[in-house]
C-alpha cells in the first residue's frame, strides 16, 4: 500500500489548529461570547471571571436564546444564523458571522451553554468538553444564554503555560469589556472578577458612560464631535490639547459600533492636533465612524480587528478635518462655576460645562475631504489658542549626595577633554542646553536627557542591591486608579517600591502614597505614578523588554528634569557631574545622544 504524504487532519486536531487563530487568550474569550450577546439582542449583559479568566470565564445575557437544535448545531464549525449568501458577506452589520467562535472556544475548554427562548418552558443545557460529542439535558432559568468556560487550554498545555499572570490577564479582559461598554452605552453591564464587582453600569447614553468609565474629572477635559454626512459619519469626543497623555490607551475608534485599530485614521486625529500639543503626547480620542458595509471589508483578520475601506485616503480627510474644525469652534479653556446640586446628597464644587454648538445642514467631498455648507469657511490652525509651553522652576532638582554616584570617570578613563572637573565657565541656553567650556572646545549638554541617564542608572543600581532610599511626604497622598490599572500597579509594587516609593493600599482600586525617591520633583507624585503605568505598558507592547528595565526607563523619563526647567550654576554643575559619574554618559536610555 502506498504511503500518502498528503493527508486529512482528524477534525478534532483541526478545530484545535482553528481555535489558535481565534482564541489566544480569555480576551478572546469574553469578546467573541459578547459578540454572541449583543447580536443575539441582549439588553443586559454579565461577565464573571475567575483567575484572570484562566480558571473560569461566565457570559450572562438576556437575548432570544435557541432551541435545541439550533444550540447544538451552534458548536459545530462555520456553524452561523448572521450570513447565509455571498451578498450578505459584502454586506456585514452584525459583531460575528463566521461561526468559528463557539467552536473553536468548545475545543480547548470545558464549555456549558444553557439558552431557553421565550416560548420553551424549559433551557437547553448542551456541555462539551475539549470538542468532544455534545451532551444534552434540561433545567430551568430565564430566557437568554449563559455560557461558562472552565480551564481554558487544559487539553492543550502548551498554549495553556504561556498565559500570563493572572492580573495580566485580567487586565486584557477589562479592556475588551470597556470597549464593549463604551460602544454599546444602552446596554447594561456587570463585570465580576474572582467574586469582586468591577463595573456596574446602568443603560445610558454614550455621555453617561464615558463618565461612568473614565469618571467626572476626565470627562470634563473632552470635547463633543459629531458630523454626519449621506457618504459617512463621525461623532464621539475628543481631549483637549492641554491633556495630552504619554502613552496611546485611551484611543478607541469603532466602526459601525465594531472596535478596529486603524494606524492612518489614528494619525489623521493625531495631525488635527498640529502645534497644539507638547511634542511626545497623545491625544484623547473616542470615536464612532458609521458607514456603508458595502463600502467596507471587516473580514480581513481572524480577530475582526482590523477592517479594509473601500476609499481610506477620503476617510482620512475626512476625520482630520472635522477634528480640526472642532478644535478650532471650541473654547478649549476649561471654564468653571461654582455649582450647587440639589437633592439629599448636595454637593458644592467645580463644575465644567462645554460650550455647545449647531451647524448648518454639511456634505462631504470625498475627492478633496472637504465638508461644504451653504457658507464655506477654511479652517487655519493659525486661528486656535495654542497653550503655553514655556515655565520656570525655582525649586532645586537635583539631588547631589555622594552615596548616589557610582564612580567617577576619571578612574575608568574618561577621555580628559570632558572631565567633570575641567569647565570654568557654563551656561544655559533656552532651558534646556547647557554649554560648557573644556579644555578643547565646547562640551553641550541636553539636560533632560543627561538626568534620564542619571536616574536610570540609579534604578538600576537599586534594584540590583536592594538598598532604597525614600524621602517621607508631610502629607500623605491617595491615588486612585481605574480596574485595569490598579492590576497593573499591583504586579508592579515591589518594583516601585525598591526605586524608593512608599505605597500602601488604601480601599478599593486606590493607594496612599508615603513616599518618594529622592530624585522626584516635589508636588508632581501623583502625576508621576500614573504615567508611570502609561508608559511602562506603552515599552511592554512595543517589545519584549524586561519589567524591570521598563520601569527604570519609564521612572527616568518622567523624573527627570524637563526643557524649559531653570537650573543655576550649582545644578548645571551637579548635574555634568552626576553625568560622567554613569556607565554610559553618552546616551539616555533610549539611545538618544
Amino acid at each position: 500500500m502506498t504511503h500518502r504524504r498528503i493527508q486529512v487532519l482528524p477534525e478534532h486536531l483541526a478545530n484545535k489548529i482553528a481555535a489558535g487563530e481565534v482564541i489566544q487568550r480569555p480576551e478572546s474569550v469574553v469578546k467573541e461570547l459578547l459578540e454572541n450577546s449583543l447580536d443575539a439582542g441582549a439588553k443586559h449583559l454579565t461577565v464573571v471571571i475567575k483567575d484572570g479568566g484562566k480558571e473560569l470565564i461566565q457570559v450572562v445575557d438576556d437575548g432570544i436564546g435557541m432551541d435545541e437544535e439550533d444550540s447544538v448545531r451552534s458548536f459545530q464549525r462555520h456553524a452561523t444564523s448572521k450570513i447565509a449568501t455571498y451578498e450578505d458577506l459584502e454586506a456585514i452589520n452584525t459583531y460575528g458571522f463566521r461561526g468559528e467562535a463557539l467552536a473553536s472556544i468548545a475545543a480547548v475548554a470545558r464549555v456549558a451553554l444553557k439558552t431557553r427562548t421565550l416560548d420553551d418552558d424549559v433551557a437547553i443545557v448542551v456541555s462539551i468538553d475539549g470538542g468532544d460529542k455534545p451532551r444534552v439535558s434540561r433545567e430551568g432559568r430565564n430566557p437568554g444564554t449563559s455560557i461558562s468556560v472552565q480551564n481554558l487550554f487544559y487539553n492543550v498545555p502548551a498554549r495553556r503555560k504561556f498565559l500570563k499572570s493572572t492580573n495580566t490577564e485580567f487586565r486584557h479582559v477589562y479592556d475588551v469589556i470597556q470597549r464593549f461598554a463604551l460602544s454599546c452605552p444602552e446596554v447594561a453591564l456587570q463585570f465580576v472578577s474572582d467574586d469582586e464587582t468591577i463595573l456596574d453600569v446602568k443603560s445610558s447614553t454614550v455621555q453617561e458612560r464615558v463618565i461612568d468609565i473614565f469618571g467626572v474629572r476626565q470627562s470634563e477635559a473632552l470635547v463633543w464631535l459629531e458630523e454626519r454626512t449621506e457618504f459617512l459619519s463621525v461623532s464621539g469626543y475628543i481631549g483637549k490639547p492641554m491633556f495630552g497623555q504619554k502613552s496611546r490607551a485611551n484611543q478607541f475608534l469603532f466602526l459601525n459600533r465594531r472596535y478596529i485599530t486603524n494606524r492612518n485614521i489614528s494619525y489623521a486625529v493625531f495631525s488635527a492636533y498640529e502645534n497644539l500639543m507638547i511634542k511626545g503626547s497623545h491625544p484623547f480620542f473616542l470615536l464612532f465612524l458609521e458607514i456603508d458595509p458595502h463600502r467596507v471589508d471587516v473580514n480581513v483578520h481572524p480577530s475582526k480587528m482590523e477592517a479594509k475601506f473601500e476609499d481610506e485616503q477620503s476617510i482620512y480627510r475626512f476625520v482630520s478635518t472635522v477634528v480640526r474644525k472642532t478644535l478650532a469652534t471650541n473654547n478649549l479653556v476649561p471654564s468653571a462655576s461654582l455649582t450647587a446640586e440639589e437633592g439629599a446628597d448636595a454637593r458644592v464644587g467645580l463644575r465644567f460645562t462645554p460650550r455647545q454648538h449647531s451647524w448648518p445642514q454639511q456634505t462631504f467631498n470625498p475627492s478633496t475631504g472637504e465638508i461644504l455648507s451653504p457658507r464655506t469657511t477654511r479652517i487655519s490652525m493659525e486661528q486656535q489658542s495654542v497653550p503655553p509651553t514655556g515655565f520656570d522652576v525655582s525649586e532645586k532638582l537635583l539631588g547631589s549626595s555622594e552615596s548616589d554616584l557610582v564612580h567617577s570617570g576619571a578612574e575608568r578613563g574618561k577621555p580628559e577633554e570632558v572631565s567633570p572637573t575641567s569647565y570654568p565657565l557654563i551656561w544655559q541656553v533656552h532651558k534646556k542646553y547647557i554649554l560648557a567650556q573644556v579644555e578643547n572646545g565646547l562640551l553641550i549638554v541636553d539636560q533632560h536627557v543627561a538626568h534620564e541617564r542619571i536616574i536610570y542608572e540609579r534604578a538600576l543600581k537599586r534594584f540590583e542591591t536592594n538598598q532604597t532610599a525614600t524621602q517621607q511626604l508631610l502629607f500623605p497622598q491617595s491615588i486612585e486608579f481605574s480596574p485595569g490599572d490598579f492590576a497593573l500597579f499591583t504586579e508592579l509594587h515591589r518594583y516601585f517600591e525598591q526605586i524608593g516609593f512608599a505605597i500602601k493600599p488604601f480601599g478599593r482600586n486606590t493607594v496612599l502614597v508615603e513616599g518618594v525617591p529622592p530624585d522626584l520633583r516635589e508636588g508632581c507624585e501623583t502625576s508621576i505614578i500614573k504615567e508611570l503605568l502609561s508608559l511602562y505598558r506603552e515599552y511592554q507592547q512595543a517589545g519584549t523588554m524586561a519589567s524591570r528595565d521598563s520601569l527604570a526607563k519609564s521612572f527616568s523619563c518622567k523624573a527627570a528634569i524637563k526643557a524649559g526647567d531653570k537650573l543655576d550654576e550649582a545644578e548645571m554643575r551637579s548635574l555634568i557631574d552626576q553625568l560622567f559619574a554613569t556607565k554610559m554618559p553618552y546616551v539616555c536610555p533610549h539611545g538618544r545622544p
